[in-house]
């Protein structure tokens, strides 16, 4: 037998080298995903960051402006609008109900609104939570217009289903402003309160809440976009400034525009680990995947989350969410207790949705390395217009492809900055400029060479602006036909 003082010493010693691994390897990831954020940064990204690793916070951390003109930094603290991600805590509240067997999953918006007519009646609280009621997407107003909760609800019962209720996913925010009404009828509680009580305060998340939000208000990340009328960024203010005062707010309500932080939506991820505000058999039944969200069957929806494996076949459970400005991801990595929290408050493009998912990448791979944000499109382009000639039109799609990394395929952005240049110039320049290269490079859409011809006309070159339009007219654009006839009609 060894002696015990040589047992404890070999014992502490491979402790402590695994310690010292640990922090040099979480050390390591902190550098590289702060690395990527940094150069992201330099190029526009603004927003927040929290990543964990077994329980151990490894970066939490904002970077860019909160409030640019009043030199106010993202940080940790910052509270921001996450979109979508709120469905996570409507969803959580009505499985509260559900612990206080108040309602059950099964239970049908009939039993709850009487007015609910034949086609809707059947609807179940678990074919909302899971967008299988067959409502429309389009069901409900813009959610920062006003609208009472008596004006929905009679839009909603009198909407048309896209499908049989219980057949088809269709993801649709009117889902979940129903399961609000449900709620707040059956708690007698506002939407706000219920949640405070049962959910952030157990919690203790302090910085999280809809509309009564009892903070600094210099925590309030403002929104950021890039206006490519006027060719420069503009702040938008905050969500707090856009939603009614009033209770009629019933676009918005229960899908999303919730506001929160990074820490505190990190103390929610603990919380429903330690079964705080959710037992663990309801906590299984929110993260159970029912509903294939694709036809490759890659993600499928649960309760308020979104259900996927990653490479190594390991449970995934996320959601994003965004108002068009804001944009957020929670992504908890369940079978290897990793979560990445990611907020940003300036749209750049598409790769501002992928973040989470990169920094993920990172925390599997050591040897993955994320390519930096790109700068917005509009921005770049708009840049290469200020230092170029109209002439040089052509070497637009190579400065595009170097910037962004990656090919150049939108038609759409051409065309739009087309039409906002259109409205400027009384010359042929940029905008003719934009639509003949638009054309070039996606030449089997009609709806450009409409655009192309609708610029020639500006310029009186009715020549050019005929063949524009019958090439558009050839490829099916429809609404090409009537101007083309009036055109050639003149030429009689």
């Amino acid at each position: 037998m060894k002696p015990l003082f040589k047992i404890l010493f070999f014992t502490v010693i491979t402790l402590s080298t695994f310690s010292v691994f640990s922090q040099n390897t979480n050390k390591k990831l902190f550098n590289k995903i702060d690395s990527y954020l940094d150069a992201s940064a330099k190029n526009g990204f603004s927003g927040v960051v929290l990543v964990a690793k077994k329980g151990k916070v490894i970066l939490s951390k904002g970077y860019g402006w909160a409030d640019g003109k009043n030199k106010i930094p993202n940080s940790p603290e910052t509270v921001f609008n996450i979109g979508s991600v709120t469905k996570q805590f409507t969803a959580s509240a009505i499985l509260k109900l559900v612990e206080q067997e108040k309602i059950k999953i099964s239970d049908k918006i009939s039993s709850y609104f009487t007015q609910a007519p034949i086609d809707k009646r059947e609807i179940t609280i678990h074919q909302l939570l899971t967008h299988t009621s067959g409502i429309s997407n389009r069901t409900g107003g813009f959610r920062y217009d006003e609208a009472s909760k008596e004006q929905f609800l009679k839009e909603f019962f009198e909407s048309e289903l896209q499908s049989k209720p219980g057949t088809k996913y269709q993801y649709a925010n009117a889902n979940y402003i129903m399961l609000t009404a449900i709620l707040e009828l059956v708690s007698g509680q506002t939407y706000n309160s219920f949640l405070k009580e049962y959910l952030f305060e157990p919690a203790q998340m302090k910085s999280t809440g809809y509309k009564s939000i009892n903070f600094n208000t210099e925590l309030l990340s403002h929104g950021y976009y890039y206006n490519r009328d006027d060719e420069k960024w503009r702040d938008w203010g905050t969500t707090q400034q856009h939603l009614p005062y009033n209770n009629n707010h019933w676009y918005s309500i229960g899908k999303g525009d919730i506001h929160s932080s990074i820490e505190d939506l990190y103390k929610w991820h603990v919380a429903l680990q330690n079964n705080v505000v959710l037992t663990t058999k309801t906590r299984e039944i929110q993260e159970t995947p029912y509903v294939a969200e694709n036809d490759k069957m890659t993600s499928h929806y649960g309760y308020g989350w979104a259900i996927s494996k990653s490479h190594n076949d390991a449970k995934i459970v996320a959601h994003n969410g965004s108002n068009g400005l804001y944009f957020a991801d929670f992504v908890r990595f369940v079978d290897d207790d990793v979560v990445v929290i990611y907020i940003t408050n300036a749209f750049l493009g598409p790769e501002s949705e992928n973040v989470a998912r990169e920094i993920g990448k990172m925390v599997f791979d050591t040897n993955y390395n994320a390519t930096p944000i790109s700068r917005n499109i509009y921005e770049l382009i708009h840049d290469f217009m200020k230092t170029n000639p109209s002439a040089n039109v052509d070497k637009l799609p190579n400065y595009l492809n170097k910037e962004l990394k990656n090919e150049f395929n939108d038609p759409a952005i051409l065309n739009r900055l087309g039409y906002s240049r259109l409205k400027k110039e009384d010359q042929p320049d940029w905008a003719l400029a934009l639509f003949k290269l638009n054309v070039k490079l996606f030449p089997k859409d009609g709806n450009l060479w409409d655009s192309l011809g609708e610029a020639y006309l500006k310029y009186n070159q009715k020549k050019d602006a005929i063949k524009s339009y019958s090439k558009a007219v050839e490829l099916g654009s429809e609404g090409s036909k009537e101007t083309l006839q009036e055109l050639l009609k003149e030429d009689e």
